[in-house]
């Protein structure tokens, strides 16, 4: 019979390797997998938190889809923004990306000044905001007044709130996607645009035929990463307008949250989640596959 070497097994690579990724792999377990599937099992009851739990089958997502006009309001909400802030940053942060490539003297200040609102906290830009946008002394309605344009409600009005939660969102995270377009700008070899400028192709051709192709791969990662965001905002809706006015800045992650901690119906919440876990997997999905697209 052929004896076991335990002290090889023991002090062997795969071993340590097992033995230093069981902590991640506990938390992952304990904090993600378990309540993902506690969570999908709630969907299926109504639950107030304090009462017996009762079986409802597929009753949460029939009220969802079927009866709850807010849910509809609230996912077109949701779409509203993703489509609207998803590219307007996208291009934003690329032309801030290509003006913070330049080598001129204080380029660092700027590139660390545009990264500021990532890194800050969320609740006081939420204050920052609400002062800006305030009806009364805020600074924008005072800039508009030194024009001649009449200021605006622009958190408290139906048709204006949304627009300026979008505004708020896309500069905080500005400086995230720029920073990211930098590397892949940084990370371009000088070689193909000295070779362009030898066949005489200008800015715009060097841009549209060397930088927008080589960044593919960098561009394709930020707008996965910016549509899995933009369909889970939260922070800034709960802050700044509480869903209103009139349900017109709710979105699907503030609802839920509506549902689970203020109306305590954690089945319904638990339903919500899941949809929303579907709509962002379809989307990451649909990417993915059109993925070969950005690389040809």
């Amino acid at each position: 019979m052929r004896r076991i070497n335990f002290n090889r097994i023991l002090y062997s690579d795969t071993t340590w390797a097992f033995i230093l990724l069981l902590p991640n792999f506990l938390g992952f377990m304990i904090f993600l997998m378990v309540p993902m599937v506690v969570s999908f099992g709630m969907s299926f009851v109504s639950w107030d938190l304090f009462g017996p739990v009762r079986w409802v089958g597929l009753g949460n997502y029939i009220e969802l889809f079927f009866e709850d006009q807010v849910f509809r309001r609230v996912f077109w909400n949701t779409l509203y923004f993703t489509a609207v802030t998803v590219p307007i940053s996208i291009v934003l942060s690329l032309l801030l990306a290509l003006a913070m490539d330049q080598k001129i003297i204080g380029i660092r200040f700027f590139r660390v000044a545009y990264f500021m609102p990532v890194i800050s906290s969320m609740i006081a830009v939420a204050i920052v905001w609400q002062w800006i946008y305030n009806p009364e002394f805020g600074l924008l309605n005072y800039i508009l007044g030194l024009i001649g344009i009449e200021g605006q409600s622009w958190l408290s009005d139906v048709f204006l709130a949304m627009p300026a939660i979008i505004v708020v969102a896309i500069w905080q995270g500005l400086g995230f996607n720029m920073l990211l377009f930098l590397a892949g700008l940084q990370g371009i070899s000088e070689i193909y645009y000295e070779a362009a400028e030898v066949d005489g192709a200008g800015w715009f051709q060097k841009f549209w035929n060397i930088t927008i192709p080589l960044l593919a791969p960098t561009t394709f990662f930020i707008l996965v990463m910016a549509v899995i965001g933009a369909l889970q905002a939260f922070d800034a809706v709960y802050l700044m307008t509480a869903g209103g006015p009139a349900r017109a800045t709710s979105v699907l992650a503030h609802y839920l949250f509506q549902n689970a901690f203020q109306y305590f119906r954690m089945g319904y919440a638990s339903a919500i989640a899941y949809v929303l876990f579907f709509l962002v997997l379809s989307f990451t999905l649909i990417q993915l596959r059109r993925q070969r697209a950005w690389f040809l």
